[in-house]
């Protein structure tokens, strides 16, 4: 039987068909383009056409699939218009599980996030923490309601979740990457204190394929190897790169305000915001999870930090990001 992923050609997507076809299976790939496509044939995957908003045209992809990774998804903020996020995370994730139940799919693992935790400010979030009732910003209200309409259907498929804390690794420039990077680059004259999870993609990679063997359907696993501070990101930086990245810290209050003029001055002549109060919302609350359901329940074992670090600068130099010399690269 084949294995459908979608959303193959993303960061996610393509660290777990690297791990799938690593292991011999026929894995067939969902893409909406023809650099999408043959990214995904370059790795031994077949791509297949199709949109997650077109119903006909996912059930077609995965006709003769047992299992279906779901990793499809929206992940952007500061937008003007927030619906295609929904769109996308919750009509497209409805439209692929009911899919999967028409071909007679048997099992479904869902790439979902650890912001659907929704702890308490100050808390480390796990599987059974309840929602604090309110959102930090649209992405996470969206993949919340994906989350809750998709273990509320009933269909034959067995669903399991995932939900990886921030993604770090080789091929990851975004989020907490870029972050990295623009402390690296030198392009962040202050930062805020704060705290963030982290997930090493191929940790992530092979959660999804131990939840597909041993998770519980109905059930979530959240993927999450290591918290850092903000101290601890830029002394682990430092550590790793040899460069002196010591910057002052900002409190939140003047951060938000910061953010809320840049993201009305970029409303005012009609640009997307690079920089907006809901990002700063995010950041400055901070988040911790606890991955260790994971490990116990699935038997994943986690890439220490500064060996995820690492390979994720290491990837930055190779692919030219870094703009200064390192001393320790």
């Amino acid at each position: 039987m084949s294995t459908l992923v979608t959303g193959g050609s993303g960061v996610v997507g393509l660290a777990l068909l690297k791990q799938l076809v690593s292991q011999g299976r026929e894995v067939r790939a969902l893409v909406r383009s023809d650099t999408a496509a043959a990214t995904v044939a370059r790795l031994g995957a077949r791509p297949v056409r199709g949109d997650i908003l077109d119903f006909s045209a996912v059930a077609s992809a995965m006709d003769g699939c047992d299992v279906v990774f779901h990793v499809a998804g929206y992940n952007e903020m500061c937008l003007a218009d927030p619906a295609m996020l929904f769109r996308v995370n919750v009509d497209g994730s409805r439209n692929t599980l009911r899919a999967a139940a028409a071909v007679g799919a048997r099992r479904m693992v869902y790439t979902s996030s650890a912001t659907t935790l929704g702890e308490e400010r100050g808390s480390v979030g796990n599987e059974r923490s309840p929602h604090r009732g309110w959102f930090l910003s649209n992405y996470e209200r969206s993949k919340y309601e994906a989350e809750r309409m998709l273990l509320s259907e009933k269909t034959s498929v067995e669903l399991v979740v995932v939900n990886p804390s921030s993604v770090q690794g080789p091929g990851r420039a975004a989020g907490t990457g870029k972050l990295f990077l623009d402390l690296i680059n030198g392009r962040i004259p202050a930062v805020v204190d704060s705290h963030f999870s982290i997930v090493d993609i191929d940790d992530c990679g092979r959660g999804h394929l131990l939840a597909e063997a041993s998770g519980l359907a109905g059930e979530r696993y959240v993927l999450s190897g290591f918290t850092l501070s903000t101290e601890e990101a830029v002394g682990l930086l430092e550590e790793v790169t040899g460069l002196r990245l010591r910057l002052p810290t900002l409190p939140g209050w003047l951060a938000m305000g910061g953010a809320g003029i840049v993201e009305m001055g970029s409303r005012a002549v009609r640009r997307r915001p690079r920089f907006c109060r809901e990002m700063m919302r995010v950041m400055s609350f901070g988040h911790s999870y606890d991955g260790s359901r994971a490990v116990r329940d699935l038997g994943l074992e986690y890439t220490p930090a500064r060996q995820t670090v690492r390979r994720t600068i290491e990837w930055f130099v190779q692919e030219g990001l870094v703009t200064r010399e390192l001393p320790r690269m």
